[in-house]
């Protein structure tokens, strides 16, 4: 199939639950659809990768509204006749279990060209994640994939005699109404009484659970869905990762700006936790559309010093700059790891970043003048810098780089925020913002500040039991999160 054919309709696979799991190839088609048409999402995070502008359609099937099959593939025939790219994005991989090849069918009748994208199935992650190998030497040498849900009695629809004769393992999906039922007729089937059986919870996600028993006790023990059966030897091995990482079935409120998060939350996933964006700062350009701050970077040669508080001054500023040329015989000083590193981006190693990462640090091992500085910042920010820079014989322009807005609040987000195990801060902005849009009934027990600033900041506006970081930047937040939640066993 042509890229570039009008209307082309790519079927593609979301995985299972953790976000990491979507392929290259369906990240993607995200990126570039004009139209997305999703099921429900065990995690919403994986329409960030959208593009701004992209019409968002959800045909996802809950309680009590039932969306016929029929009527999604109306959906995306209306869709292909007005979009160039219209992405399917459907948990699992498509064609199993998925209903996408009834999807391609009705694209064919259409005349519409179509794609599908495999996507990880969750028969085999969901147990690869609970430490269950569907295969094992010695053990299985195959295994059978089933669905336990299907119109009419599913069990009638299964040949479950011939399946226990196989000796290999067996993933029951949807399949935890008739498990007792199924447990029985793999019984009759010569199916020992006493073989592992294995039942996953919210398989790959931060709240994954998993319940061990033998068959003979699966419709007796407390299962609820979406749980992944895993029937046979191999459900007797226990090579544990996932369930053993620190932040299991924590959920930790991130407040920073939707660009800036992804560092953090892709941290708070990979200790196993789950993390619930919600930003309260929005970064945007200049007013002027950073005339100002492309004058300064032409006078760069008449400043001594370049000073960055932020990263995010930082990409900005450099835009401007031919080249590394420009700052010959300027010196560089950055607040934070996070600033240098970014400074790094641009093969630039900062000529002072203090031991702390605040602004009194950085004044303190600042050199006296006389000279000129250069301060890139936000519209709004702290004044001490220039006053305290000044007070040692310098003189510091201050320009422009970007400013920010408290976006939009979203109420249905605060009964999620509040059950939330913990809350972080990275900016006096984002706690403000925070604070005005969703009040301080909303916040978690466990509130977490970046630096001392923002600390005081929030209890300034009233928050108590403020936890400051003993080093300022992402990673040591997350380390305070980890070892305070890591030590609490109410998961």
């Amino acid at each position: 199939m042509s890229e570039t054919a009008v209307g082309a309709v790519y079927l593609v696979g979301a995985g299972p639950g953790d976000p990491g799991l979507l392929t290259v190839r369906g990240r993607e088609l995200l990126s570039r659809a004009d139209v997305v048409i999703f099921d429900y999402l065990s995690d919403e995070s994986l329409l960030e990768y959208c593009r701004a502008g992209v019409k968002l359609i959800d045909v996802g099937k809950r309680p009590g509204r039932p969306v016929p099959q029929s009527e999604i593939n109306q959906v995306l025939i209306r869709s292909a006749a007005d979009a160039k790219t219209v992405v399917r994005l459907k948990g699992g991989d498509p064609f199993v279990f998925g209903r996408g090849g009834e999807e391609a069918l009705a694209l064919i009748e259409a005349g519409i060209p179509f794609e599908v994208v495999p996507g990880v199935s969750s028969a085999i992650a969901v147990p690869a994640y609970a430490g269950i190998p569907v295969t094992h030497r010695g053990l299985s040498t195959s295994f059978t994939v089933v669905t336990g849900h299907r119109h009419g009695n599913a069990t009638d629809q299964v040949d479950w005699a011939s399946l226990a004769r196989l000796s290999g393992t067996i993933v029951v999906l949807m399949g935890v109404a008739h498990r007792g039922e199924i447990a029985q007729k793999l019984i009759a089937g010569g199916l020992s009484p006493d073989t592992a059986v294995a039942a996953v919870k919210w398989g790959t996600r931060s709240d994954q659970k998993t319940v061990r028993t033998a068959l003979s006790a699966l419709g007796e023990i407390p299962i609820s869905s979406p749980s992944t059966i895993v029937i046979g030897a191999v459900a007797e091995l226990d090579l544990s990762w996932f369930e053993k990482r620190p932040l299991l079935g924590k959920r930790v409120v991130v407040t920073r700006a939707k660009d800036q998060s992804r560092t953090l939350v892709a941290k708070i996933r990979e200790l196993g936790g789950e993390a619930l964006s919600v930003p309260t700062i929005a970064i945007l350009p200049p007013e002027d559309g950073s005339e100002a701050l492309a004058r300064s970077a032409r006078r760069l040669s008449e400043y001594d010093w370049l000073i960055f508080t932020s990263a995010n001054a930082v990409p900005r500023f450099f835009q401007f700059l031919k080249d590394a040329r420009d700052l010959a015989g300027v010196k560089v000083a950055a607040i934070g790891t996070g600033t240098a590193q970014e400074l790094a981006k641009f093969n630039i190693v900062a000529d002072l970043v203090p031991p702390s990462f605040v602004a009194e640090s950085l004044i303190s091992e600042f050199p006296a003048g006389p000279g000129k500085v250069l301060l890139p910042r936000a519209k709004v920010a702290r004044d001490l810098i220039r006053v305290e820079l000044a007070e040692k014989g310098w003189q510091v322009d201050v320009v422009e780089a970007y400013r920010t807005e408290a976006p939009p609040t979203k109420p249905a987000l605060m009964e999620a925020i509040g059950g939330s195990d913990a809350i972080i801060f990275t900016s006096s902005s984002t706690a403000l913002n925070f604070l005005a849009g969703y009040g301080l009934e909303s916040l978690p027990e466990l509130v977490v500040s970046i630096g001392p600033v923002t600390t005081k900041t929030l209890e300034e506006n009233g928050v108590k039991g403020v936890v400051t970081s003993a080093v300022h930047n992402i990673d040591g937040v997350i380390e305070t999160v980890q070892n305070l939640l890591s030590n609490r066993s109410d998961i």
